[in-house]
């Protein structure tokens, strides 16, 4: 079982940054993928990226590519989501997920207990 915490959130103005953490403790994650998803009030859970633990594969929602970038320390067991031109859409509380992907899809097994971002206009 591996356990997830995220930190980092907060609020910014439209166009501004923020960078959030996860940190991994319980097991060693470097046989897992490492990654995000986002929930807003009202709305499904979306994914937003994800990273395999060789680091060969990134994988990035249509609607945050090219604002965030996922890194991913394998070493430390941590997994960041650096956020950059947030727009008051990327409102909602940021979940960091452990698991495994398939084709395409980042299927996760663990979840943190999520944190808030918010970004006004």
């Amino acid at each position: 079982q591996v356990r997830l915490e995220e930190s980092g959130g907060g609020s910014v103005q439209a166009g501004g940054s923020l960078r959030l953490s996860c940190v991994a403790s319980g097991r060693t994650t470097s046989d897992l993928t490492m990654g995000w998803f986002r929930q807003s009030p009202g709305k499904e859970q979306e994914f937003v990226a994800a990273r395999t633990s060789s680091g060969e594969r990134y994988l990035y929602s249509d609607s945050v590519k090219g604002r965030f970038t996922i890194f991913r320390d394998v070493g430390k067991n941590t997994v960041d989501l650096q956020m950059d031109n947030l727009k008051p859409g990327d409102t909602a509380v940021y979940y960091c997920a452990a698991g495994f992907v398939s084709g395409d899809t980042f299927r996760p097994i663990n979840w943190g207990q999520g944190t808030q971002v918010t970004v006004s206009p």
